[in-house]
């Protein structure tokens, strides 16, 4: 989805910046975490406004911003009350900011702002493509620990790593439970067996969570951890750090519960799925 002037862009997840982006200022409806201000740096994104999730554990929901601030780049959050994280037309239509990196706030950007508003002032100050980041940590991991009995559990920063071979296992992912422009075929790509990811403080219309009734439809089971139990984007962290705090019917009937651990989750999703491919 283009805005005028031709230079901005508006985008359901960071993952969906191309190549030919390069040097575009972008809305992108992802959570404000690190992982996500490091995939628009690596795509040479000009400025970037992103959803802070609820801000969250550690501040976490913040951290792309950040990020971006140390590499030169101009960022922002939307308010994650103001405008549904995962949809991009929503942050133009409605989207205020709530956080602005000192780059951005020399720009005339600022809390508040719509971010329609901010995205006209970025496209209007001649930015250069931001510069790569640092390479980072591996995001993607198996905890051979947490499977037993052929059942995989697979930890990931986000759910756009997930692979063809976790259909049928478990991932624990640090992304958002949010739909992607609402699309229910966005809540995973595989067939898991389970999937768990970040609440993002739920926000406007309950977007945050909005993957869990699109997962049940798939029969797979589907929870969310707490955004303040957890970094947001930080995979590890779902797993040591994060609580239950929302989950689909599929997953209650294989022995979910709110307030579980995200490792006791996980563990009551890998003895089902073991006595199901032993039924």
């Amino acid at each position: 989805m283009s805005l005028h002037p031709a230079d901005t862009l508006a985008l359901d997840s960071v993952t969906h910046i191309m190549p030919e982006h390069r040097g575009r200022v972008a809305y992108c409806a992802s959570h404000g975490g690190r992982y996500s201000g490091a995939w628009a740096a690596s795509m040479g994104l000009a400025a970037a406004v992103l959803n802070d999730a609820g801000i969250g554990r550690e501040q976490a929901g913040l951290g792309g911003a950040v990020l971006l601030a140390e590499l030169g780049v101009p960022a922002a959050t939307v308010s994650h009350r103001s405008a549904r994280i995962g949809d991009g037309a929503d942050g133009l239509a409605r989207g205020t900011l709530s956080f602005v990196n000192g780059l951005a706030a020399d720009l005339g950007l600022a809390a508040g702002m719509p971010c329609r508003e901010a995205l006209r002032r970025l496209a209007a100050a001649g930015l250069s493509p931001a510069p790569k980041p640092p390479v980072d940590e591996e995001h993607r991991h198996e905890l051979t620990e947490a499977g037993r009995a052929g059942v995989k559990v697979v930890v990931l920063d986000s759910v756009s790593l997930v692979q063809p071979e976790d259909a049928g296992h478990i991932v624990v992912t640090a992304s958002h439970g949010g739909l992607l422009g609402g699309r229910p075929e966005t809540a995973v790509k595989v067939p898991a067996f389970a999937a768990v990811y970040n609440d993002a403080d739920r926000g406007i219309d309950e977007a945050g969570i909005s993957r869990l009734p699109a997962l049940d439809v798939r029969r797979i089971a589907g929870a969310c951890v707490q955004a303040f139990s957890a970094r947001i984007g930080d995979g590890a962290s779902t797993w040591n750090d994060g609580f239950i705090s929302a989950l689909n019917e599929t997953a209650a009937r294989h022995g979910g519960r709110i307030g579980q651990s995200c490792r006791d989750f996980v563990a009551a999703m890998v003895e089902a799925r073991v006595r199901e491919r032993e039924s």
